[in-house]
C-alpha cells in the first residue's frame, strides 16, 4: 500500500513541476546586408547596367561602375585590386564624387560626368536610364546626359500601332530614347531595354537585328546608342544543343572562350584550325572572326 501510493507521488509530482530551466540561448546574430557600391551607392542594381560587383580589400563596387567612373584609371595587370582599379583610386574617385550631385536622383556621389566639354552634369550609373543618360560600354566608356548623348540619324518614326519586335508590345508614337529602329532595314522597332537584353543574351558574336539580320552596321550603331554588348565567343543557346551558324561552332561543343574549337575554315588553315584554336585567347578567336568577316 505504502510503496503503490509513493509511486502515485511521484508521477503525480512529475506532472505538475515546472519544466527543468533550459540552457540560455541567444537570438541569432542578424544577417548582416549586402555591401552597396561605393561609386553609386546602391546595393542591388540591374546587372545588365551595372554588372557584378566586385569585393576585395574591404571596397566593393560594380564592374561597370568602375570603368565609367570620371577620371578612374585602370591598372594594366587585373590582378592589382578590383580588376586593375587600385583601392586608393577608387577611394579618390569616391571623395571627389561627394562635391557633385547626380541631376536624375539628387543625390550626391555621382561619379560619372557628361564627356561634353561644357557640361557638368553627373549622375550615378543606376540612373542612367531614367535620366535618359548614354553610356557607352567600349573603349573609353563614355558618357552622357541626355543633352549630348548621341541620337540615331535615321530620320523616320514608327507607323501607328507599331510593336516591338522582341516583346511584341507597342513602341509609342515616336523615336525616344526608350525607342530604337534598326539603321539598316529600317523597319526593325525595339525597345531600348529590349535589344540589351538580346544583346546581353547574344554576346558579340551573335549579336545582329533581329529582322533583316545585319551585323556590322547595326552592331556599330547599337554599341554607339549605348547598348551593352558582352564580348563573348559563344554564348547563344544554340550551341549548347544544336550548334550555332552565326558563330560556327560544331553542334555540342560546350568548351570554354580559352578553349573553344572554332572551324578550321575561320582558323584559314584545314586540318590544322581546330588544333591551333584550342591554343588561342577567347580575345585572339575575336580578333580572327572580326578581321575576316566570320563574326
Amino acid at each position: 500500500g505504502k510503496t503503490a501510493k509513493t509511486r502515485t507521488e511521484r508521477k503525480i509530482a512529475k506532472r505538475t513541476l515546472p519544466p527543468a530551466p533550459q540552457r540560455c540561448s541567444f537570438l541569432p546574430p542578424f544577417a548582416l546586408s549586402p555591401p552597396a557600391c561605393v561609386l553609386c551607392r546602391w546595393v542591388e542594381a540591374d546587372p545588365d547596367t551595372c554588372g557584378h560587383k566586385l569585393e576585395r580589400d574591404g571596397i566593393c563596387a560594380h564592374e561597370f561602375c568602375l570603368v565609367s567612373s570620371s577620371g578612374l584609371c585602370q591598372q594594366p595587370v587585373e590582378e592589382l585590386g578590383l580588376k586593375g582599379f587600385l583601392p586608393e583610386d577608387i577611394n579618390r574617385t569616391v571623395n571627389r564624387a561627394t562635391q557633385k550631385h547626380c541631376f536624375v536622383c539628387g543625390e550626391s556621389g555621382a561619379t560619372i560626368t557628361c564627356r561634353e566639354m561644357s557640361c557638368d552634369r553627373s549622375f550615378h550609373l543606376p540612373c542612367a536610364v531614367d535620366g535618359a543618360c548614354v553610356t557607352q560600354f567600349f573603349f573609353q566608356y563614355r558618357s552622357f546626359c541626355w543633352e549630348h548623348g548621341p541620337r540615331q540619324t535615321v530620320e523616320m518614326s514608327p507607323e501607328e500601332d507599331t510593336t516591338c519586335l522582341i516583346c511584341l508590345d507597342r513602341v509609342g508614337e515616336g523615336r525616344s530614347y526608350g525607342t530604337m529602329v534598326c539603321p539598316v532595314c529600317r523597319h526593325a522597332w525595339f525597345h531600348r531595354h529590349c535589344i540589351q537584353g538580346q544583346a546581353v543574351r547574344d554576346g558579340i558574336t551573335c549579336f545582329r537585328c533581329p529582322l533583316c539580320r545585319d551585323r556590322d552596321v547595326f552592331l556599330s550603331e547599337m554599341l554607339t546608342m549605348g547598348i551593352r554588348v558582352p564580348f563573348r565567343l559563344v554564348s547563344c543557346l544554340a550551341h549548347k544543343t544544336g550548334g550555332c551558324r552565326c558563330c560556327a561552332v560544331p553542334r555540342g561543343a560546350q568548351q570554354s572562350w580559352s578553349s573553344t574549337a572554332l572551324r578550321s575554315s575561320s582558323c584559314n588553315e584545314e586540318g590544322k584550325g581546330v588544333q591551333k584554336a584550342r591554343k588561342r585567347t577567347w580575345w585572339q578567336h575575336f580578333v580572327i572572326l572580326f578581321v575576316t568577316g566570320k563574326m
